[in-house]
């Protein structure tokens, strides 16, 4: 069986999928909501260490449709190496339909359209992105380490080499004094990414040194409350102007569960956040005991 090393995170779409560890932890570690990565060195595992365990994991699930590459940031690695290592998991497993993988906005700035293709010819079909935020105040107060003109820009690269992109954003980044900007920039992003999935999760605060407040250095911050987070949500919706980017909340952080297509299920995820607005007991609203990361 394959060994991880804890913690392990994968997005809640690669439920099913079959996880190999390719790096550990997170080269850039400094965003500061995250708490996923702050007892991990960063490391890209070794060559032969993951064959092997893709040779072991294959006699054992033989039948694996799905793979997810993790930590978070298995881009981090040349996608040379990338490519090696997806062309030897549709080697090993037969009826492997897709292979996919995070990816930070330096991941991609930092290399050619032509060397990313080389990941994509090989098999990985669709990268995670977390974009966080289109407001440049927020991206720089959490750490991000890249202006929204950076991450829009390496999302187009990722397009051009050919990847779907299913982009993350974070309700509550902003507090309730810098909500409103937050959503409306955030829907600007992307509207100018135009990702095939866009995914919102919910700030949830865990212990962390430096946290979060700190970081953020504004003392009027505080965490949204439930229903200043589902306002949010539904400014960042309502400010969505691309077609077709399917849009969820179906993350275990967050007060309501979403999904549909923009633009043609605007109005239905509108009125779900407007029902879960009306009524604090309505079913349709995750209990705050039932919230996780």
């Amino acid at each position: 069986m394959i060994e991880y090393d804890l913690p392990l995170y994968r997005p809640p779409s690669e439920a099913r999928s079959l996880i190999f560890q390719v790096t550990l932890g997170c080269s850039h570690n400094k965003c500061a909501f995250c708490v996923s990565y702050q007892d991990k060195k960063f490391r890209i595992r070794k060559r032969k260490d993951v064959f092997d365990e893709i040779d072991l994991a294959s006699k054992e699930f033989p039948n694996t449709r799905r793979i997810f590459l993790a930590d978070g940031d298995a881009m981090a690695m040349k996608p040379e190496r990338m490519a090696d290592i997806v062309r030897r998991l549709y080697s090993k497993f037969p009826k492997l339909e897709r292979v996919t993988a995070y990816a930070g906005p330096g991941n991609l700035l930092n290399r050619s359209v032509e060397r990313l293709a080389q990941v994509r010819t090989a098999g990985l079909t669709m990268l995670y992105f977390g974009l966080e935020s289109g407001d440049d105040q927020v991206l720089q107060r959490i750490q991000k380490g890249f202006s929204r003109k950076q991450m829009v820009e390496a999302c187009a690269i990722a397009h051009e080499a050919g990847f779907d992109l299913s982009v993350t954003v974070i309700l509550g980044l902003a507090g309730p004094k810098g909500s409103r900007s937050h959503a409306q920039q955030t829907a600007k992003a992307l509207d100018q990414i135009c990702p095939k999935y866009a995914s919102a999760l919910t700030l949830m605060l865990e212990p962390r040194t430096p946290s979060y407040e700190e970081c953020y250095g504004d003392a009027h911050w505080r965490p949204l409350s439930p229903e200043e987070s589902l306002s949010e949500c539904r400014v960042l919706i309502e400010n969505i102007n691309r077609d077709g980017i399917i849009f969820r909340s179906n993350h275990a952080s967050n007060y309501v569960a979403l999904k549909g297509v923009l633009q043609q299920d605007k109005r239905r995820l509108i009125e779900t956040i407007d029902l879960a607005l009306s009524d604090p007991a309505s079913p349709i609203r995750r209990p705050e005991w039932m919230r996780g990361l």
